[in-house]
């Protein structure tokens, strides 16, 4: 089996194939096949797999991955019964899922919506987007969608329903959000409209959600420095050790939000040498820095950085080869990587062209824990049909496989998340 996730180009959907490999590692780990014996019907070293107990039946489905084990749910009350059980949890090592929701600025019923399963290399096609949605006003982030206009709504992923909370003091567009501690939302910066026009003198009182008291607390604003790029356009935030950091794209300045004493720290200017522009993303436990760069010889590099928490020193750690970077990208633009952004989480960082998601979808970085050394991968292309898109919204979020269940449930069927790019 390989060691990381992108290695095998086939995709992993195959129930039957799958609990097949399962069935084969449980029963050799038990020492119930013996070398040379055939795994049929007729060979009682091979029992009928409605013959086995429950706990090992529980093992065996563990072992699918999660677009498996949904089609397993369905197969029977009893296999349905064991996966919906709350300590029910898989074996296989999850990782965050990638998140893409396109936009058309016409016509919002071509709008679309799609997640990619890293560890069953799949795309799920996702419900469609609340009527309220809109490229300007909406984002994601750590298990929700928001939109931020004209009222502020979330919807946990893979719901359809919006949950509406009290207006914001300050409404925005294009603002940066957070999640932590028991789904507070920490909404930062954004672009203020007064008569249509963008209230350029307005930096935006920080707020936090808390779903308790379903209200909102006003905070310190965000630092004077940032005045000039207020929007999630030219800032990228990250969340790590109770602290909300907000990085400037283009500007380099970088400054943190303290989640329990509600103050922001001075402001610092994080620029490795020959950056054009990068991305903060807390992950694998540290913060890292993601972005293009231009050597003093050679071609442009996409490049990787750890980033010291206590001294905002950094360290190259991985470049994305050479052609999976120009496989993003049509090589005979001028600005042919202005349109390249980056987001990431757990040990993923992905690597997409928000102008053509439909030709060239994502490419990914996956970070081992254990040694620290990176392998890139491409993801697949999105399921057709894909429509024309305007703008797209990407981000990772952890998914749950009880959530998924709780929507069949609640619904009736899988529907659109079970439509799986086979």
């Amino acid at each position: 089996l390989p060691t990381t996730l992108f290695t095998d180009p086939k995709p992993t959907t195959s129930l039957s194939l799958s609990l097949s490999l399962s069935l084969s590692l449980s029963l050799c780990r038990q020492g119930k096949v013996r070398q040379g014996s055939k795994m049929s019907d007729h060979n009682p070293q091979y029992p009928n797999i409605t013959s086995l107990s429950p706990d090992l039946t529980e093992h065996i489905l563990s072992l699918l991955p999660i677009p498996s084990i949904i089609r397993a749910s369905s197969v029977c009350k009893t296999w349905h019964s064991i996966i919906s059980q709350p300590h029910f949890t898989t074996t296989t090592h999850h990782h965050p899922w990638f998140f893409l929701f396109g936009f058309h600025n016409t016509n919002s019923k071509t709008n679309q919506s799609f997640a990619f399963d890293p560890s069953s290399k799949s795309w799920f096609r996702l419900p469609l987007l609340p009527p309220s949605a809109s490229s300007s006003s909406s984002l994601g982030s750590s298990g929700f969608f928001f939109t931020t206009a004209p009222r502020f709504s979330f919807t946990p992923l893979l719901k359809t329903v919006p949950h509406f909370t009290p207006p914001l003091n300050f409404s925005r567009i294009n603002p940066l959000i957070g999640v932590f501690n028991d789904s507070r939302f920490i909404v930062v910066a954004g672009v203020r409209f007064i008569g249509n026009l963008v209230d350029i003198e307005d930096r935006l009182a920080v707020e936090i959600y808390d779903p308790k008291s379903n209200n909102w607390e006003l905070c310190p604003p965000l630092p004077a420095d940032f005045r000039s790029g207020n929007s999630s356009q030219s800032l990228s935030s990250a969340l790590y050790n109770a602290k909300f950091y907000v990085f400037g794209i283009y500007s380099c300045f970088v400054s943190s939000f303290h989640l329990i004493d509600r103050v922001w720290s001075d402001v610092q200017t994080l620029r490795p040498p020959g950056v054009l522009f990068s991305f903060l993303i807390s992950c694998q436990n540290q913060l890292v820095l993601a972005g293009m760069c231009s050597g003093p010889i050679g071609p442009p590099s996409f490049t990787i950085w750890k980033i010291d928490e206590k001294t905002m020193e950094f360290s190259e750690i991985a470049i994305m080869p050479h052609s999976l970077l120009y496989s993003l990208v049509d090589s005979e633009e001028d600005d042919k990587f202005a349109s390249l952004k980056c987001v990431g989480l757990g040990n993923l960082i992905y690597v997409f062209n928000e102008d053509y998601p439909q030709k060239y979808p994502a490419c990914v970085c996956e970070i081992s824990g254990e040694t620290g050394k990176c392998s890139w991968g491409r993801v697949p292309q999105l399921p057709s049909p894909v429509n024309k898109f305007h703008k797209v919204i990407s981000f990772c979020s952890d998914v749950s496989l009880h959530n998924i269940l709780r929507r069949e449930e609640e619904e009736g069927d899988i529907g659109p998340v079970h439509n799986l790019s086979d």
